[in-house]
C-alpha cells in the first residue's frame, strides 16, 4: 500500500522502501538488537518522540521513517504533520510516534539517516529550481548515486521540483566519448545505436565542441545532445546552431553558483551529480517525550 507521505506527483516503490530500510535495520541491529535500549529501557514502556526538521528545507523521506518504526512496532501510532515534497521552516514537527519505546529508540537512527539524506537532496534540488525558475530549462540528477539507494535519492530530486536523468545502463542510450572512440567516430556509433535501439529508446550522445555537435546534427541519427562541459558563450553556439532539433542537456561541474548563467543560454535541461553525491544533510532530529 502506498504510504500517505509521498509527495503527490513523485512516485516511489514501496518494495523499494521496504528493502532499504530491511537492509538499513538489519545493519543497525546486527545478531543482538539494540543493547543498550533492552539493558535500560524495561520491556513494555511506552514513549512519544517528535521528528523535527530543525532547520528549513524540502522534506524527503517521510515514508522511509514510517516504515522503519512500523518495521519494528507494526501497530505503533504515527500522526503525520508534513509529506515529502513540502519545504519547512526550521523547528517544524513533521512526525508524531507513539508506542513501544525500544522500539521508537532502536529505529532511531536509521529513520533519521534516511530523512535528513533525502531532505538534503530534495532541497538542494530546489534550491535549483528555485535559481532557474526565470528560464525554460529543467535541472536533472544524474547515475552519480549511492550504492543501493538510487531509486530513493531520484524520488528526493523530484520531491525538489527536478527531474531524473535515465536510472540504470539500461533505460536509455547514452553516448559517451569512450563510446565514440571504440566504434569509430560519431557517424560510425550513431548508426549503430540507431539500427539497435528499439522505437521507445532515445538516444543521446555526449559532445564537448561546437564541430562535433555539426557532425551530430548532419547525421540525424540522435535525440539528444549532452553538452559537456561548455561555457555559457559556447552554449549559446551550441543553442543557435541546434536550432530547435534536438533536445539540449548542458553537463559537467554545473553547480548552484553557475546554474542561472547556464539556464539563460537556452539550454533544455541541467544535468548535476552534486545534487545526489554532494548535497549536505537536512538537520533532522528525534525528539523523546516520555
Amino acid at each position: 500500500m502506498s504510504s500517505p507521505y509521498l509527495a503527490p506527483d513523485a512516485f516511489l516503490s514501496p518494495l523499494a522502501i521496504d528493502e532499504a530500510v530491511r537492509r538499513a535495520l538489519d545493519e543497525d541491529l546486527g545478531r543482538a538488537g539494540d543493547v543498550t535500549s533492552i539493558a535500560t529501557v524495561p520491556d513494555g514502556t511506552s514513549g512519544r518522540a517528535i521528528v523535527m526538521a530543525r532547520k528549513g528545507g524540502t522534506i524527503a523521506g517521510l515514508p522511509l521513517v514510517e516504515t522503519a518504526f512500523r518495521a519494528l512496532a507494526p501497530h505503533i501510532k504515527i500522526e503525520g504533520h508534513a509529506r515529502d515534497g513540502v519545504t519547512v521552516a526550521g523547528k517544524t514537527a513533521l512526525m508524531a510516534i507513539s508506542g513501544d519505546a525500544r522500539a521508537i529508540l532502536g529505529a532511531e537512527r536509521v529513520a533519521l539517516n534516511f530523512i535528513g539524506h533525502l531532505s538534503g537532496i530534495a532541497t538542494a534540488t530546489a534550491e535549483f529550481v528555485r535559481l532557474i525558475a526565470h528560464t525554460r530549462a529543467r535541472v536533472c540528477c544524474t547515475r552519480k548515486t549511492t550504492p543501493g539507494l538510487r531509486a530513493l535519492e531520484k524520488y528526493a530530486v523530484r520531491c525538489g521540483g527536478g527531474f531524473n536523468h535515465r536510472f540504470g545502463l539500461d533505460d536509455a542510450i547514452l553516448i559517451k566519448d569512450n563510446h565514440i572512440a571504440v566504434a569509430g567516430g560519431v557517424r560510425a556509433v550513431l548508426t549503430r545505436a540507431r539500427a539497435t535501439a528499439g522505437h521507445l529508446v532515445k538516444i543521446e550522445i555526449e559532445v564537448d565542441r561546437l564541430d562535433q555537435l555539426e557532425e551530430v546534427l548532419a547525421t540525424g541519427l540522435a535525440d539528444v545532445a549532452l553538452l559537456d562541459n561548455m561555457d555559457p558563450p559556447m552554449l549559446r553556439e551550441a543553442v543557435k546552431l541546434n536550432a530547435g532539433r534536438l533536445v539540449l542537456e548542458a553537463s559537467g561541474g554545473i553547480t548552484l553558483d553557475t546554474a542561472a548563467a547556464i539556464a539563460e543560454t537556452g539550454v533544455d535541461y541541467l544535468s548535476s551529480g552534486a545534487i545526489t553525491h554532494s548535497s549536505p544533510s537536512l538537520d533532522v532530529g528525534l525528539d523523546v517525550e516520555m
